[in-house]
This record gives C-alpha cells, structure tokens and sequence, in this order.
C-alpha cells in the first residue's frame, strides 16, 4: 500500500477502504507518513469530503491511537455534553452537576479557550486551586462519588487527534466536517460516554456561521455517533449574541453559581435544562424531555446540584471558601464603560466581536501557549431587545492590564447596534437532530 496512490483516490472523489485510512493515520503519528502527504490527504478530504462510513472509520482509528478511561465497575448511565463553542457558553459547569444530581453520569473530558471561543478548563481554573489534569483512577473516583469529573485531555488519549488538529491548524483544513466530526467524537468516545447531547452553535460567534453549515455537522455527529454505537441527540443553538449576562474566565464561574442557586440569566437557564432533559431521556432517566427538565429544575431548587458542584471543586483541589469569598468582588482595577449614544432599543449585540475583545481583554488567546486572565471579561447589562437611554451603561469592560483596553473597547462598541423599535424575539434552540 503507497501513500500516494491512496492521495490520488481521494483528490479523485473516491471512497477510501478502512485499511488506506488505518494505513495513513497509524502511519502519521508512528512517524511513517511524512507531514506533506498527510496534510495532501487533509486538504483532499477537504475539498471531496468523506462518506459516513468513512469518518466512523476515521473516527475509530483515531480512537484507537491511544488509551481510553475504563468505567467499567462503575455504575452508569454515561451521558456527556459537547459545545462547538461560543461567547458566554458556560453551559458545562452547571450542567454536569444538575445531570449528576439526577443519577446520570457525565464524564466530561473538557479544553481550553482558542481564538474568540472560552475553554471549559480556563474557567474552572480560575477556581483558586482547582486542578483540571486528573489521572484515570482519579477521573473514576469523581464518576464514581460525585456523579461526574472535569478532565483535560492527556497526551495518552486520542493523540493522533491532536496531531492532526495541530496540522490541520497550519494547512487551512480546520473547517472541515468529517475532520471535525472525528476530532469531537473521538475524544467523547475515549472518556467513556455511552450517549453524547451535541450544542452545535450557529451564528457569528459560532464555528458554523449558518443555519445550513450547523445543521451538516449536526447531522455528520448524529449519523457517525450512532453508527459507532452511540445515542446521539444534536441540538443547534444561536450563538448570534453572547450567552448570558458574564463573559470570562472567573466571571462565568459567578454566573454557574447564580444558576445552581436558581438565578441565573433565562438564556442559560432554559439551554441548561434543554440539554439536560435530552441527556436525562438518553440516559434512560426520564421518558421525555418534560420529565427531563422538570427533575433538572427540580435539582437546582433543592440544592442537590450546587452541593454537588462544591463537592467537585473541593475534589479537584479547589478552595471552596476562596471561591465564595471573591464571588461579586474580584475584578480587575482595569475597566471600560459601554454606554449608549443614544436612546432606543439594542437590536443586536455581535457575538464574534464580543469574543474577539475579550481576547484582547485576556479571557482567550490566540496561540495555545497564550496565557490568559482569570478577572478579565464582560459583564452586561443590557442585552438584546432592551430598552436604553442615552448614556446609560450597557457593559463594564475588565481587562489584563491598562494597555489593551483601548483596542479592546474599539471593537466592544462596535458589536453593538440600537435602534428606533425593539427587535423581534429569535429562539435559543433552532432545531434538534436524533438518529
């Protein structure tokens, strides 16, 4: 078998055999296939694209290329949730621990804020003490105690993934659905999870910028998850604006506790329950998606769920009386004020511009290696369809140091527009895919 007669078969639109992607893939992360014939194969499936078979193929052998968490011993459900990311998208932190209240088990195996998006690991770092590199035997014991464990990945785990990531990141293929869909559900499938709930995001501060787009990765998840063995529920959601009221690191760790207390903003209430009903009906827990979110809200009113969370953070090294202490008071000294020019009503607030100034801010990076800020951020408070007043304050501003707030500032006051009639409502949830 030659690499470069696999190449030809697929820049010519043919189907690959499962032995010509083991054969590359294996090849690739042993060192066998150079870089230059790998990124030829990715560009070729870029522009011809794969079959389903093919990327549940692909799928499997990235899977394959490295360990997995053993569960065995512990008793399920395993349901997980992935984001595709967005702005404000902290919908992981309250959610595994209402799912967890509710018997299911979230192995939730998480990353890092890249590019305008935040990162699950980032937020729960700002947690003083908080540890997200777990071992697998302390990754069981979570599962196993608490109902769920917040993990990075581990070079151990799906490597070719990130090799392949990492050069499709400089070979302009990251945009590529069946890429996408074996990345994502490689990594799901190593942690353990036996069903996953999808939140594909769709807007401007999305992967996918339109409807059509969000609904093929949808589709490409559902079909190759349940072709893989797996119970597969895709929901796409707008990512036009930010979600909820707090954008950054430590900020949306405020905001994760105002929603298991009950309060928090409605956007993130109602998505938290949407997709904790689906992962309670997947996980055989609830016979439809009423049930569902009626014993979710029932564990945030009860206190279950936030008794929960404490309990991770104290599990993963976190100091629960540092994190209550700085709630609603650690802020960064470096601020700006969005205030309105005039008075009318917010007809929108651009997601991707928000998220690009809060990496100005800090909140994300642009290299992996970037560091980031726990205190910088947004916090609103106005949002779409709200009534403003000329020089009334719309957003506080909170950044890393006092030289990127100016840039920063530029583009946060760009992102929004107001105009002379309220807008009309647009649904969170778009569309919901099943197999």
């Amino acid at each position: 078998m030659r690499a470069v007669d696999i190449l030809l078969r697929k820049r010519s639109g043919e189907e690959l055999s499962p032995e010509e992607i083991r054969f590359m893939v294996e090849g690739y992360v042993r060192g066998d296939i150079p870089a230059y014939q790998m990124s030829a194969l990715l560009m070729a499936i870029f522009f011809r694209g794969m079959t389903p078979a093919e990327t549940a193929v692909l799928t499997r052998v990235m899977l394959e290329s490295g360990d997995r968490f053993d569960l065995s011993g512990i008793p399920g459900p395993f349901v997980d949730k992935h984001s595709t990311g967005g702005v404000g998208d902290k919908i992981s932190l309250p959610l595994a621990p209402i799912v967890a209240a509710c018997g299911v088990k979230v192995p939730m195996m998480s990353g890092r804020a890249l590019g305008h998006t935040g990162g699950t690991l980032d937020k729960l770092e700002s947690i003083p003490g908080y540890r997200t590199a777990l071992t697998a035997e302390a990754f069981r014991k979570g599962l196993q105690e608490d109902g769920f464990a917040m993990t990075g990945q581990t070079v151990r785990v799906v490597p070719a993934d990130k090799k392949l990531y990492a050069l499709r990141d400089v070979t302009a293929t990251v945009e590529s659905i069946p890429l996408i869909t074996a990345s994502i559900l490689s990594k799901k499938v190593a942690e353990g999870a036996e069903s996953l709930v999808f939140d594909v995001k769709c807007g401007s501060g999305a992967f996918m910028k339109t409807i059509e787009d969000a609904r093929a990765l949808a589709q490409s998840l559902v079909s190759t998850g349940t072709a893989m063995g797996k119970r597969i529920v895709a929901v796409l959601t707008d990512m036009s604006q930010p979600l909820g009221l707090k954008v950054g690191n430590f900020l949306e760790i405020e905001e994760t506790i105002d929603c298991l207390q009950g309060k928090g903003p409605s956007d993130i209430m109602d998505l938290t329950f949407r997709l904790g009903a689906w992962m309670l009906v997947l996980g055989g827990k609830a016979h439809d998606l009423a049930e569902g979110r009626a014993r979710c809200e029932e564990a945030v009113a009860s206190g279950a769920a936030l008794e929960l969370f404490y309990r991770n953070v104290v599990r993963q090294g976190g100091d629960v009386d540092a994190l209550r202490a700085r709630l609603g008071t650690w802020r960064s000294p470096y601020s700006f004020e969005l205030r309105a020019e005039e008075d009318g009503f917010i007809t929108s607030i651009d997601a991707l511009s928000i998220g690009l100034a809060g990496v100005y801010l800090g909140v994300g990076r642009n290299r992996t290696e970037d560091s980031v800020s726990p205190v910088a951020g947004f916090i609103f408070e106005k949002k779409r369809g709200d009534a403003v007043r000329r020089g009334e304050r719309i957003a506080i501003g909170y950044g890393k140091d006092a030289e990127c707030l100016e840039q920063a500032a530029q583009l946060a006051r760009k992102a929004i527009e107001l105009g002379r009639s309220r807008p009309q409502p647009t649904p969170l949830v778009l569309e919901e895919i099943t197999a």
